[in-house]
């Protein structure tokens, strides 16, 4: 039976397209897919029209985007990150026939893979498998935000993922599904306070459902809430960390102005159209902060033996045991069948439909 893959074939544009599977090889394993939960960030980006990869180079020696083809045209044929799927076939003992895991292969029913060239995290029994979409890539980049925080604090000598918020005052920007998790992240590791900030009444409704204390950021100023109730010592005010995690300028604008003096934001926003509107003259310049950007392309320089991607999906595993029902409740906002991706995609790129995590049910 072929394989059903989500495909970008233009802005706007998105269709079911039917694969042939591909064979069996020794070594190989195939897997059917259960789950697959939808970015509303990086996957809409390609729906959109927005990515950079969609009309620049990237030039990874380089670190750099440059003028050129692009280096992901169009059609785009593997979107998404968060599958779950059951192992359906196996010529490696690697891998055994019935398991459940965690992986990364893009919206398609069905997929062939390598397990020495790719992830498959299996998925403890008593771990509802639809959550199992958080485990292999989002939670890990949450997760890795809260590494970053911690590698400010002590560098390379970090012990706990709980290391840089533990005891502290922490700001999270945004109410999205990177936020949220990575607010729960905080609040696992012994943060001494947690605050998610988002205008979006819904969104602030999840973060509260989920336990989270939120303040709107159109009502009263946050950051003369925050740096009154926040004291250090004197002229010392505000959040020892922000986390930010959406992707406009006011967001950073504002994380910028939650912080103490020489603090710092933590970002894991993505700025589809850059971030014009931030302002380096004002409370950056004046009170000493600093701002690292945490992508889940790299952990923090001289972590990485001791904080690899398996390490942070099990992170991650140990978050889901400790609040899976919640996070099931009132963050998973929709269970969708297969078929109906291209609608789903198109609608929530043109803000026809708002959803905070969407998973599809194949």
């Amino acid at each position: 039976m072929p394989d059903r893959v989500v495909v970008v074939t233009g802005p706007g544009r998105v269709e079911l397209v039917e694969q042939d599977a591909a064979p069996l090889r020794p070594g190989t394993f195939r897997v059917e897919t259960l789950f697959s939960g939808v970015s509303a960030g990086t996957e809409l980006s390609y729906v959109k029209g927005t990515n950079p990869y969609l009309n620049v180079t990237w030039n990874a020696d380089l670190g750099l985007f440059q003028p050129g083809a692009a280096s992901t045209p169009y059609p785009v044929t593997r979107l998404g990150y968060m599958q779950v799927g059951r192992v359906v076939e196996s010529a490696t003992p690697a891998v055994a026939v019935g398991a459940v895991g965690a992986m990364t292969y893009g919206h398609r029913t069905g997929w062939l893979a390598d397990p020495v060239a790719e992830r498959f995290v299996p998925l403890p029994e008593d771990l509802d498998p639809l959550l199992g979409v958080y485990v292999a890539h989002m939670g890990p980049i949450c997760a890795n935000g809260l590494l970053h925080a911690a590698a400010d604090l002590h560098g390379a000598d970090v012990r706990a993922l709980g290391d840089g918020v533990r005891g502290r005052r922490v700001a999270v920007v945004g109410a999205g599904v990177v936020a949220l998790l990575t607010a729960l992240f905080a609040r696992r590791n012994g943060a001494a306070s947690v605050v998610v900030l988002d205008p979006t009444p819904h969104r602030r409704h999840a973060a509260e459902a989920l336990g989270l204390e939120t303040l709107d950021p159109e009502a009263d100023d946050p950051a003369v809430v925050l740096k009154t109730r926040w004291a250090h010592t004197a002229g010392d005010r505000g959040a020892d960390v922000v986390f930010q995690c959406r992707g406009q300028a006011w967001a950073l604008h504002l994380a910028l102005r939650l912080l103490r003096p020489q603090g710092t934001v933590i970002d894991l926003a993505f700025y589809q159209e850059g971030a014009d509107a931030v302002r380096l003259g004002e409370e950056f310049h004046h009170n000493g902060l600093s701002l690292r950007c945490a992508q889940i392309g790299r952990v923090p320089r001289g972590l990485a033996p001791t904080w690899d991607r398996e390490r942070l999906s099990a992170e991650t595993v140990d978050l889901l045991r400790a609040y899976g029902d919640t996070v099931r409740k009132h963050l998973v906002s929709a269970v969708v069948p297969f078929d109906e991706a291209p609608t789903l995609l198109t609608d929530l790129a043109d803000r026809r439909r708002r959803e905070l995590q969407v998973v599809l049910s194949a």
